[in-house]
């Protein structure tokens, strides 16, 4: 063998390299896995990344590593049944997810819902979306070095878990929701005693709010980092906190109002940078707006007496047909296509989720990024890996 025949390769300095008198290329692109087990990744997702040195040139996340098939698995249990599974998908949204797939099956019977029923379920929903944007305001700045924000943001997780616990016999999976209303009625003086955990929880947030907004080392790690247009955002179908941070102000209790939201003034918190603290920023604010409202709704229920729920038949059957319901899910807009055929199961529901049409939005935020950078960006997409793999 002649030196001429050595042929060099070098990994990770770029394809256009060029060395040599003959001008052939020696450079070659490394293709990088982050995940499907990662601790940036929030679980078992797969980022399949091509690096030019320290430097992102595309990304594509792959997912299903988790799928459990949760849409087939609707098709074998009863209207009663599916609501189990159903608020499993994001086990951070759990009260939510159950709402969406109720008010699917009720618009379905055109059944009227008790208005005590409806007010605590709002008030609830909003509880349970202060609980998921505690944790990601928790986890997020511990992704990237801080940690002390995590133990006030459980702080504050945890005197509201307390409530929604009491309520509801459930930690993270309440199984609340029923067609037609609730399980049972609230226990006696929980409307005050859940006014006074909200009160606590809006007193304390300036401790987390201060220790980390202005930070200067978060500031330096998520401004103009990861900027999603507004434009890019709704190419991909990008909603919840994730899109408003880029100027979208799109909020479905306010737009297409479902429950009661219609006679709330519900306050949408928007940014235009579409940047990570613009993220970060949207997921602080709204815990204040939420806050607000469930003190509102509780106040209402007060007002309110009569029934909690709907007298159901043994077996319940919707009517043969098919109807979409949507609601604003703590991570953005959750869509329930729900399709029977007059027996008790459905013949299909297909759930949207949102944290499936955030992540896509990841191929365009990646690419031009730098390796260090890799972890805010994700981190800042606020998704839970079980609602995209469903």
């Amino acid at each position: 063998m002649t030196t001429g025949d050595l042929r060099e390769l070098t990994v990770g300095t770029g394809a256009g390299l060029v060395a040599g008198t003959g001008g052939e290329q020696l450079g070659a692109d490394m293709v990088l896995n982050i995940g499907p087990q990662h601790p940036s990744t929030h679980g078992v997702l797969r980022l399949k990344l091509v690096l030019d040195g320290e430097r992102v040139l595309s990304a594509e996340p792959v997912v299903g590593y988790m799928h459990r098939g949760a849409e087939k698995l609707f098709e074998v249990r009863d209207y009663r049944q599916i609501i189990v599974l159903a608020n499993r998908h994001d086990w951070l949204s759990a009260f939510a997810n159950e709402l969406g797939v109720v008010l699917a099956v009720e618009r379905l019977m055109g059944m009227e819902v008790p208005e005590r029923a409806t007010w605590l379920r709002m008030a609830l929903a909003e509880l349970n979306r202060v609980l998921n944007h505690l944790m990601f305001l928790g986890s997020y700045p511990l992704e990237i070095g801080a940690i002390t924000p995590m133990f006030y943001a459980f702080r504050e997780r945890e005197t509201l878990q307390a409530v929604m616990e009491e309520v509801s016999g459930g930690r993270i999976h309440y199984m609340f929701n029923r067609v037609g209303g609730l399980k049972e009625e609230v226990p006696a003086g929980w409307t005050g005693r859940a006014r006074t955990a909200i009160g606590e929880v809006r007193r304390r947030m300036p401790d987390l709010d201060n220790l980390i907004r202005r930070n200067e080392i978060f500031l330096a790690r998520t401004v103009g980092v990861g900027v999603l247009s507004a434009a890019d955002a709704a190419a991909f179908g990008a909603s919840g906190p994730v899109a408003r941070a880029s100027g979208l102000d799109l909020d479905l209790r306010r737009d297409e109002p479902y429950l009661a939201y219609d006679q709330l003034d519900v306050p949408v918190v928007t940014k235009t940078t579409g940047d990570c603290h613009a993220r970060f920023e949207v997921l602080l604010d709204q815990v204040y707006a939420s806050l607000d409202l469930a003190e509102q709704c509780l106040d209402r229920v007060d007002r309110l007496t009569g029934p909690i729920n709907t007298r159901l038949p043994k077996v319940l059957k919707a009517p043969e047909g098919h109807t979409y319901a949507w609601t604003e899910n703590p991570l953005g807009i959750n869509g329930y296509y729900l399709v029977s055929r007059g027996e008790k199961t459905p013949w299909r529901l297909k759930l949207r989720t949102a944290s499936y049409a955030n992540v896509q939005a990841l191929a365009t935020l990646l690419p031009g990024c730098l390796v260090p950078d890799l972890i805010a960006i994700l981190g800042s997409m606020f998704f839970v890996v079980g609602d995209i793999d469903k």
